[in-house]
């Protein structure tokens, strides 16, 4: 297949990294690292590590930015300053592998719900600041578009889009899983030639369950015949465990056949 299919498992960031030997050998072309617990880039050993067990294989490497407890969009300046920076240490630390860093967006607090236009202006300057270190070090932090809780900023494509125009350094990450939990799948479908980076994984629509593909209720007759034809970044498998990936690769494969 003509795109680099990765796998990423966020269950994992407190596992022995030798999990990741198995990536290679179920057939995936790279492995996007979840920088969040043992897999932290703010830690030098956890940097040594990872660089020591990727180049022991083949793997080609992304990365999400973590984001456990952060929020860009904090009208709380020390929580949001803060958030930013470990944004940027990750964006830079990654540059020494990846040209791709996945970001989340933030949400709204109960004080950021009554005034939602400042919050999305901390997120927008957040992207900023964030932009320019990526672009600083040949790096695109791509914004996430985001499941369906209502608290969360850019849920759907005019609002991640809006969010992330004309600002330097700074990309999509379209997430098919996501999408569905908003039953916006098609209207996302439409963006597929302007996405940076693609995360696809199923689930019931209700909840970002991370299934195998096929095992939930995203149209996957639709959605992955047009990521064949209209997408050429690398896709990026999420799930929860490596044997589910098997599942997922065996359909992704078939798409492009």
């Amino acid at each position: 297949m003509k795109n680099p299919l990765s796998f990423s498992a966020s269950s994992k960031v407190w596992e022995d990294i030798t999990w990741i030997f198995g990536i290679e050998e179920a057939g995936f072309d790279g492995w996007e690292i979840v920088a969040d617990g043992n897999y932290r880039l703010d830690s030098p050993e956890n940097v040594r590590r990872i660089d020591e067990a990727i180049s022991s294989t083949h793997l080609r490497i992304t990365v999400h930015a973590p984001y456990a407890d952060l929020n860009l969009a904090t009208l709380n300046y020390p929580i949001w300053r803060e958030s930013v920076r470990q944004v940027c240490t990750c964006v830079e630390q990654a540059s020494a592998w990846s040209d791709r860093v996945t970001i989340h967006p933030g949400y709204l607090s109960p004080i950021g719900k009554m005034m939602p236009q400042k919050a999305w202006e901390q997120q927008r300057e957040a992207l900023r600041e964030i932009g320019r270190v990526a672009a600083e070090n040949g790096v695109l932090a791509c914004l996430e578009n985001m499941i369906g809780l209502r608290e969360f900023l850019c849920r759907d494509p005019g609002e991640l889009f809006g969010m992330t125009g004309g600002i330097e350094g700074i990309g999509i990450t379209i997430d098919i899983g996501h999408a569905n939990t908003m039953g916006l799948v098609r209207e996302f479908l439409t963006c597929i030639e302007n996405a940076s980076h693609m995360h696809i994984h199923d689930n019931c629509g209700q909840h970002d369950e991370h299934l195998a593909i096929g095992e939930g209720t995203v149209d996957w007759k639709k959605v992955g015949p047009a990521i064949a034809s209209r997408y050429t970044g690398v896709l990026v498998v999420e799930g929860r465990s490596i044997e589910e990936g098997k599942k997922s690769i065996r359909v992704v494969h078939g798409w492009f056949s």
